[in-house]
């Protein structure tokens, strides 16, 4: 069951919640980069999250048309049958998805899974994300309770990010100031529009001075206190015991933390951490030393005909997947979710 059922997504989300420890959910744009997330899994023996923006369904839909749906479904699929081979549990998710692209990515991904299921089977994806972030509020949670209601019936799990995380990311951009912080009203309204679980299952992307992209650690003001704060306020709010965790917390932008900020982050609540500029960083790495070292074997300088060992396609991607497959391990170190695979 290397895919996992909602049943076992569940199971993970608590078991992560129990143990203080976060899932790395790794941004896929090929095969290739799938293999390399579902590699570091396995070497890591962590089960985690492999997710697809809005952009990475584009280019996985081909240039030609760009469609995200199909580019998507397409990898998803090839996730069913490859994941097979992996001793570890992965569950697929869709990242940041804006008001304008609802329509062309996750409302359509939500009505495949709606098929599935009504058809005796399980959702193609087991979770989705909604990113209202640069929607008011209200519109924000309007919009996540519809979409929450039909995840429910698809069995599938919702994030939603309710306010803005700084930084761009595939085209949606927040400049860094204080709005880079929820606040407990922020929460409470969330809550009461969404309910605590009983409306559906929904992972709360909040902000704490998060930013997507590169950034150094210190030029970024992360407050992962914060979180101690908003699931404190809520159960007070909603008569939850003192020291609950309401909240199924997400770490965006997490790129330049340092470990004691990701420590506080998972004693707070935090059960998922995406992970995509280090990633990508780790994959590339590797193919521009290749080039660089191999110049006149991956290009046929002066006349002559080059290696095609070298420049053979197979060669270089060997490299890549082994060095981001080993960001994977790292990253499943710094939340501890490293050795915590379900047997």
């Amino acid at each position: 069951m290397p895919i996992a059922t909602p049943e076992v997504y569940n199971e993970m989300l608590d078991r992560a919640k129990a143990g203080k420890f976060a899932y790395p959910a790794i941004n896929v744009t090929s095969t290739q980069t799938l293999h390399a997330a579902l590699r570091g899994f396995a070497e890591a023996e962590s089960d985690g999250i492999i997710q697809i923006s809005t952009g990475g369904a584009e280019f996985l839909g081909g240039q030609y048309s760009k469609e995200m749906v199909t580019g998507s479904v397409a990898l998803a699929e090839f996730a069913h049958i490859v994941a097979e081979k992996y001793p570890v549990t992965v569950a697929l998710h869709t990242d940041h998805c804006p008001k304008d692209k609802l329509d062309g990515y996750v409302r359509p991904l939500i009505a495949v899974s709606e098929e599935r299921v009504k058809a005796g089977g399980n959702p193609l994806f087991q979770s989705h994300m909604w990113d209202g972030s640069a929607e008011t509020l209200a519109d924000n949670l309007s919009i996540a309770q519809e979409l929450l209601e039909r995840a429910r019936a698809a069995k599938i799990i919702l994030e939603v990010e309710i306010t803005p995380t700084g930084g761009e990311e595939d085209g949606v951009s927040h400049e860094i100031n204080d709005s880079l912080y929820t606040t407990v009203d922020d929460a409470i309204r969330t809550a009461e529009a969404l309910g605590l679980g009983e409306r559906g299952r929904y992972l709360l992307a909040a902000s704490f001075g998060n930013v997507h992209g590169v950034y150094k650690p210190g030029n970024v003001v992360l407050r992962p206190d914060l979180l101690k704060e908003l699931n404190d306020g809520v159960a007070a709010k909603f008569g939850k015991p003192a020291g609950s965790q309401p909240f199924d917390f997400v770490f965006h932008g997490g790129s330049g933390s340092t470990e004691e900020e990701i420590r506080t982050a998972l004693e707070n609540g935090v059960v998922k951490m995406n992970i995509d500029t280090d990633t990508q960083y780790a994959f590339t790495r590797p193919v521009a030393d290749h080039m660089f070292r191999n110049y006149d074997g991956v290009l046929k300088v002066d006349g002559e005909v080059g290696s095609k060992k070298t420049y053979d396609p197979r060669t270089w991607g060997k490299l890549a997947e082994a060095s981001m497959a080993a960001r994977v391990v790292e990253a499943t170190q710094n939340l501890r979710s490293a050795g915590t695979k379900i047997k």
